[in-house]
């Protein structure tokens, strides 16, 4: 995980999560940067994170191995917030890990969510550049040629199996597909190509994954 995208998390856990309160990781590791390990977590009640590939315990918190779809080992409303960073876009099925997040998210519950984004094409220095470059006798030409479609494109964060890649999300996703079901959702865009961080409460009756 990137410093900055750790820092924004630290950020947002600090500002509205109190002491005491039960946080689950959906794909933490037991690696240093795992969000676990987030200074404002340190007054937690409880930490837990899930993976596929570990069962141990760590610095106060615990792993369980478990796939993320459906968050089965867990009970409905448990905890106060859930942490999800760089999870989905390697989710096939990404809507049920959603739905296990909702179900185990006590209602008023902080939910987190980083992923890739893509920016908007007339957002991007390079293509801004390139437009006015391509004003230049015969680079338009040239430009179209190098790259054809050039002009309508936008950068993304670079493919990074693990195991595979599906997807990459909009502003506009994270507010009304990974975050419907929160009220006073924040998106932050961070970095280039861009990383989404969106956070808000989860404002409905937990539901079950389907």
């Amino acid at each position: 995980m990137h410093p900055a995208i750790f820092n924004v998390f630290e950020e947002i856990c600090r500002r509205h999560l109190p002491d005491g309160a039960r946080v689950l990781e959906v794909g933490a590791t037991s690696t240093p940067d795992t969000l676990l390990n987030l200074p404002a977590l340190r007054g937690a009640g409880l930490r837990v994170g899930v993976n596929l590939t570990c069962e141990t315990e760590t610095s106060g918190h615990s792993f369980v191995q478990v796939a993320a779809d459906g968050l089965v080992a867990f009970a409905d409303a448990g905890f106060d917030a859930v942490l999800c960073n760089s999870v989905l876009e390697h989710d096939p099925q990404f809507w049920r890990t959603l739905a296990g997040i909702g179900r185990v998210a006590r209602p008023g519950a902080l939910i987190v969510i980083g992923v890739p984004g893509y920016t908007d094409a007339l957002a991007s220095p390079l293509r801004r550049w390139a437009l006015g470059a391509a004003r230049l006798p015969g680079m338009g030409r040239l430009l179209q040629r190098l790259s054809p479609g050039w002009e309508s494109a936008t950068p993304t964060l670079v493919r990074h199996d693990y195991p595979g890649d599906y997807y990459r999300f909009s502003p506009q996703a994270m507010r009304e597909v990974l975050l419907a079901d929160c009220r006073e959702v924040t998106i932050r865009i961070e970095m280039r190509p861009p990383r989404l961080i969106g956070y808000g409460w989860r404002s409905a009756a937990p539901v079950r994954a389907t």
